[in-house]
C-alpha cells in the first residue's frame, strides 16, 4: 500500500520538449499590445496566408479533385503512413524533369510543408548538434529544432545583393557538430529567388563539408518574369538533399495541410539511417490527410498552367505596386522581390527619431493606420518590416497611402535632404 503513496500532491510539469518550443513570431504578434484605429479598416499585410482577402482561389479543377475524392468513399480510411502509392506517383512526377527523376519510394506525404521540416530537421539533427538556417529568415526552423535541443546557427543573407546567401559567412558557420543546412529558396520573407550559379556555389559548399541540405522549396515555381526556379536536387548529383515541398502555396490551399518529403540521395548517403528514420518518424503522424491523397493525382495533373501564370501575374503586379510606392516614402527602402509572397522594407529609424526599434514602428503604425506589418525582429532581423503582397490591389494601395502619411507625420523633418538621394541609392545591410 505504502508504494502507492510516493507522491504527496500534484506535480504535473510540461516535457523539456514543450519547455524549449519558442515560436518567435507567435510570441512577438500575441505580445504586441495596441489597439487598431478605429474609424479606419483594418488592413492585414502580415498573414503568409494567400486565401485571406479571397482574390486568390484555387481553380475549379482542384475543387472538383477533392469533391470527387470524397464521394468515392475510398480514401475514408487509414493509408499507408507515407501516403497512397498513387499520390506519391502524381508527386514524383509532379516533381521529375529533365535534370532530376523522382522514384515514388523516394516521396513522404506530410501534414504541410511544416510537417515535412519537422521530420527532416528531427530525423537528421540529434540533440547537442546544430543545424544552420537564413537570417533573415522563417521562424518555423528554429521552433522546431530547439524544440529538441538542436542548437540553431544562423547564416546571413545579403540585402544588397537581392538576399543572396553570404557565402563565407555560410562556410564560417559550419562545424564538426553541424547536422544539416536549411535552404529556403523562393524565400520568406525575403521574396528572393537564387540564381542558378548561386545554387552550384550552395551545393559546393556543402559538398565540400559533407554538410546535407533541407530544401524549404514550398515557394517552388511562384517566380516573377525574368526569373527561374532551380530546385536544388535539380543541379547536385553529389549533396543528400531532402526537398520539402507541397500544396500550400502555390496551389492556394494551405489548411489542407498536404506537404511532401522528397528524398535525393544519389550517392545513397541516406540509405543507411536517415531513410529509414524517416518512415518511422512518418509512422507518428500516421498519415496526411487521406482525402487530399485521393484528390492528389487529379490536383497535380490537371490544374491548368494559366492558373499558375495568373497568380504569378498578380503578385508581380502586386509587388511592383507596394515597391513603386514604398520607394517614394523618405525613410523606408523596400527591397523588390523576385518571387513568392512577400516584400521586405528597411526603415531607417534614424529618419523616425520617436521609435527605437522596428517593433515599436509597426505598433504605432498599427494603433494610427490599422496596418499591420511584421517586424524585422520576427525573422531576426532588426530595422526592416515585412508585407505580405496577396491582398487585392484596391486595398495594397490604401495600406501604402497609410504607411505614407504615417511615416510623413513621424519623420525627422529637419534632417539634410541630400541624405534622401544617398539613402535611395544605396540598399542598406
Amino acid at each position: 500500500m505504502s508504494a502507492l503513496n510516493f507522491r504527496k500532491c500534484w506535480d504535473v510539469r510540461a516535457s523539456n520538449i514543450a519547455r524549449k518550443t519558442h515560436n518567435p513570431i507567435r510570441s512577438i504578434v500575441e505580445n504586441i499590445d495596441v489597439e487598431p484605429n478605429p474609424n479606419k479598416l483594418m488592413i492585414a499585410l502580415s498573414i503568409g496566408d494567400p486565401t485571406t482577402f479571397g482574390n486568390l482561389k484555387p481553380p475549379k479543377e482542384v475543387i472538383e479533385a477533392v469533391k470527387e475524392s470524397v464521394e468515392s468513399q475510398l480514401y475514408n480510411g487509414y493509408a499507408p503512413s507515407t501516403g497512397y502509392l498513387k499520390a506519391r506517383e502524381a508527386v514524383a512526377e509532379y516533381s521529375s524533369n529533365e535534370f532530376v527523376k523522382v522514384d515514388p519510394k523516394d516521396v513522404i506525404l506530410c501534414s504541410g510543408c511544416s510537417c515535412a521540416l519537422d521530420l527532416c530537421i528531427t530525423a537528421l539533427a540529434r540533440e547537442g548538434q546544430n543545424i544552420l538556417i537564413p537570417r533573415p529568415g522563417f521562424s518555423i526552423y528554429r521552433t522546431l529544432a530547439e524544440g529538441l535541443g538542436i542548437t540553431v546557427k544562423t547564416y546571413n543573407l545579403c540585402p544588397e545583393l537581392g538576399w543572396e546567401i553570404d557565402l563565407d559567412d555560410l562556410k564560417e558557420q559550419i562545424d564538426e557538430l553541424t547536422a544539416a543546412i536549411v535552404i529556403n529558396n523562393p524565400s520568406n520573407p525575403c521574396g528572393s529567388v537564387f540564381s542558378r550559379d548561386h545554387i552550384l556555389d550552395i551545393l559546393d559548399i556543402a559538398a565540400r563539408y559533407y554538410v546535407p541540405i533541407i530544401a524549404d522549396e514550398i515557394y517552388e515555381h511562384m517566380v516573377f518574369p525574368g526569373r527561374t526556379f532551380h530546385s536544388l536536387a535539380s543541379l547536385s548529383t553529389e549533396v543528400p538533399i531532402l526537398s520539402c515541398s507541397g500544396l500550400t502555396k502555390r496551389f492556394l490551399v494551405p489548411g489542407w495541410r498536404m506537404g511532401w518529403i522528397i528524398i535525393h540521395d544519389r550517392q545513397d548517403v541516406l540509405e543507411a539511417e536517415i531513410r529509414k528514420g524517416l518512415l518511422s518518424l512518418s509512422q507518428r503522424i500516421i498519415g496526411s490527410n487521406t482525402i487530399i491523397q485521393g484528390a492528389l493525382p487529379t490536383i497535380l495533373q490537371k490544374t491548368p498552367q494559366k492558373f499558375f501564370d495568373d497568380v504569378v501575374s498578380t503578385l508581380y503586379l502586386h509587388s511592383k505596386l507596394a515597391y513603386n510606392y514604398i520607394i517614394k516614402i523618405s525613410g523606408l527602402k523596400p527591397i523588390m522581390p523576385d518571387g513568392a509572397m512577400y516584400m521586405m522594407v528597411y526603415i531607417d529609424l534614424s529618419c523616425f527619431p520617436e521609435f527605437n526599434s522596428d517593433l515599436e514602428f509597426v505598433q504605432r503604425l498599427l494603433m494610427e493606420e490599422s496596418v499591420f506589418c511584421l517586424p524585422g525582429q520576427c525573422f531576426d532581423y532588426f530595422s526592416y518590416m515585412r508585407l505580405v503582397i496577396t491582398v487585392p490591389s484596391d486595398m495594397l494601395e490604401e495600406a501604402c497611402q497609410r504607411i505614407q502619411e504615417f511615416c510623413e507625420r513621424h519623420h525627422y523633418k529637419t534632417a539634410d535632404m541630400s541624405r534622401r538621394s544617398s539613402f535611395i541609392n544605396e540598399i542598406p545591410y
